[in-house]
């Protein structure tokens, strides 16, 4: 994942005498706070030079503009005039955050607070944190609101791709192109799903059977039918996937999602190896950066998992919520293949995680036939969440949760109770049912390992909306 990259702007006193006195000091805390942050491996900063005066709170805020930095850490470990954090806030890049450190022989929590206060008054959005920054506490604080602002600055720009429309009548599915690009400035680029069609028959057939025999390799079982799943059907899947990847690079799209249903799935293929393969760092051609794809072309599912991409770097889950089971109380998510192969094992080695993947025959809904890509998701702490509106108001449903897993008789007993084809993950919420089903609002849920709360919690107040946090 590409690093961070941070600004720091630490401000001083404006009587030149205290400024010099005690810059050998301040400058020391602002090292340190490089070191800390750069040892983490998801920073890059941008330092500047102290700042005591008006010049230069204007002139090093626009050294970090022109650095591109995704957000803008106002430093302070003595007391600063409050007026230099103001005026460098019209030029540095936000989100800010304000930073108090531990510096009991100068009044740096009194600065900090004082320009905070400042820019409450003038309207400038910003977070707080107070504390030794080698604190592993504070740094943890410190992370979310860095990665929370990175998250957010990086959606600024992108093309998310749409092919087909509405899938099955899902109002929660569809997005609002202004909307989208006036509260998260995503443009959306519209594609008919027969560019997959006519594009997939281009692709070379020596890359197809080299992808295929890969599959038959790794996989823990292709299970060819002579029906649903053929290599005729496997091999179109395959053609589709390169075929998207192609569109993607030719419309230089950032993330997609793919209608599918009824049109691809009745009459063509599924799209679930495609959605899969996407979503994983990696296809039989080598290892790539996961590009976020939403399947039944969920929009704002979609638009989750490319926040929670950019949170984690990691691949990100797509589900349905299918069923709550109430004796062992747990839900079982699942989709119809759409699970990246990484959720198998948790690693980043496709051949680790093969080896718990199964190419199934596809069901009675889709006719068109092709593999599902059956897993069950690999135990572990995770975070969940969804972006949805209501009355036209977006907002966030945000999930701490844990993955579970169960012995191997167990296991497919439960896999058999709903989808046998399809992947699986089995999930225990910290909220009750009850409260879940009242208010939760989408059918899809989505999701990383680890926990990615804090974060989300910023990038909903970044972004000016309501979060739930279902605990």
């Amino acid at each position: 994942m590409q690093k961070r990259k941070i600004g720091i702007l630490t401000f001083s006193d404006g009587r030149k005498f205290a400024h010099d006195l005690q810059y050998k000091m301040n400058k020391g805390f602002q090292d340190k706070l490089v070191k800390v942050l750069e040892k983490t491996g998801e920073i890059e900063c941008v330092p500047c030079e102290i700042i005591w005066t008006p010049a230069l709170a204007r002139s090093e805020a626009k050294k970090l503009a022109a650095a591109g930095v995704e957000a803008t850490i106002l430093n302070f470990a003595i007391w600063a005039f409050p007026h230099l954090p103001a005026i460098a806030t019209e030029f540095a890049p936000g989100p800010f955050l304000c930073l108090s450190n531990v510096n009991p022989q100068a009044p740096g929590l009194v600065a900090m607070l004082a320009a905070a206060g400042s820019l409450n008054q003038i309207g400038v959005f910003h977070g707080r944190v107070s504390g030794d920054v080698e604190d592993p506490k504070v740094l943890k604080q410190v992370m979310a609101f860095l990665r929370a602002g990175s998250a957010v600055n990086r959606l600024r720009g992108k093309t998310y791709g749409l092919f087909g429309g509405r899938s099955m009548g899902m109002y929660t599915a569809v997005p609002a192109l202004d909307q989208w690009r006036r509260e998260f400035g995503v443009d959306i680029e519209h594609i008919d799903q027969w560019e997959i069609v006519r594009r997939s028959e281009t692709i070379d057939q020596k890359r197809v059977t080299a992808a295929r025999k890969w599959l038959e390799k790794h996989c823990a079982q292709v299970a060819y039918d002579g029906k649903a799943l053929t290599h005729e059907t496997l091999e179109r899947q395959i053609r589709s996937y390169h075929a998207v990847r192609e569109l993607i690079a030719e419309w230089d799209l950032n993330f997609v999602g793919i209608k599918g249903q009824p049109e691809m799935t009745n009459s063509f293929c599924t799209m679930d190896l495609t959605e899969a393969f996407l979503n994983d760092p990696y296809d039989w051609e080598g290892p790539h950066e996961p590009i976020v794809c939403a399947t039944e072309a969920d929009s704002d599912g979609a638009l989750t998992m490319e926040i929670f991409k950019e949170l984690s770097g990691t691949p990100v889950l797509f589900a349905d919520v299918r069923h709550y089971d109430a004796e062992g109380d747990f839900w079982d998510m699942v989709n119809s293949g759409e699970h990246a192969t990484y959720f198998a094992a948790k690693s980043f080695d496709p051949k680790v995680n093969l080896a718990k993947v199964k190419l199934l025959p596809e069901n009675f809904y889709f006719p068109a036939g092709g593999a599902a890509v059956f897993h069950v998701a690999a135990p572990g702490a995770v975070t969940l969440g969804r972006l949805t509106r209501k009355n036209g108001k977006y907002w966030m449903a945000i999930l701490p949760a844990d993955f579970l897993s169960f012995p191997e008789k167990e296991t497919l007993a439960k896999v058999q109770a709903t989808q046998t084809e399809w992947p699986h993950a089995f999930t225990k919420l910290k909220v009750s049912p009850e409260r879940f089903i009242a208010t939760y609002s989408s059918n899809h849920i989505h999701g990383v390992y680890g926990d990615y709360v804090e974060e989300l919690k910023w990038v909903c107040k970044i972004l000016n909306m309501e979060a739930e946090v279902y605990v």
